[in-house]
């Protein structure tokens, strides 16, 4: 194994399961999310060299597969209906009560009904584990307008889940 590929490994490889479950939101499709990680890597590993501060690695993958996904499907964003098929631990969903297995569903489908403005960051901070400021780089946009996106988020995540909480007691 050559040097490029040690460090390529070492800073990369362990970003795949995130780098697919956020390229599966993006695109809502299985295929699409494979080939647009594929790519991403592939982007990645020609341009290695050119990642200076080694701790910006996880930041700067992501940045190449959201420009990847923009690039692709700049003209047309695909429509998300469901966040239900999102790439989850199977043997993790087997260990969950039945309770907790709904509160999920519950979550996934108020996620779904936020406008995308708040719904990527949101994303990149629960999925991709981003602080703000991470956020704001890849979004290019300020800290500020991401804490502010990000409260959004979770007011009306914690209003959708409110109003699906009081159907349910009806029922």
């Amino acid at each position: 194994m050559s040097m490029k590929e040690r460090k390529f490994d070492a800073l990369l490889g362990i970003y795949y399961e995130d780098l697919y479950r956020f390229a599966y939101w993006l695109g809502k499709d299985e295929h699409m999310a494979k080939d647009l990680v594929q790519e991403t890597y592939l982007r990645a590993w020609r341009a290695i060299d050119s990642l200076k501060d080694q701790k910006a690695a996880k930041s700067w993958i992501f940045t190449i597969l959201r420009r990847e996904f923009a690039r692709q499907f700049e003209k047309k964003l695909p429509i998300i209906n469901s966040l239900d098929e999102m790439v989850t631990d199977v043997e993790d969903a087997n260990h969950r009560t039945p309770d907790e297995l709904m509160d999920i569903n519950l979550t996934r489908q108020a996620m779904m009904k936020l406008e995308s403005k708040y719904a990527e960051p949101l994303m990149l901070q629960v999925i991709g584990g981003f602080s703000c400021d991470e956020i704001a780089q890849q979004l290019e946009i300020s800290p500020s307008a991401v804490m502010t996106q990000l409260f959004r988020a979770r007011k009306q995540l914690t209003s959708h889940l409110t109003r699906a909480s009081k159907i349910g007691n009806k029922i």
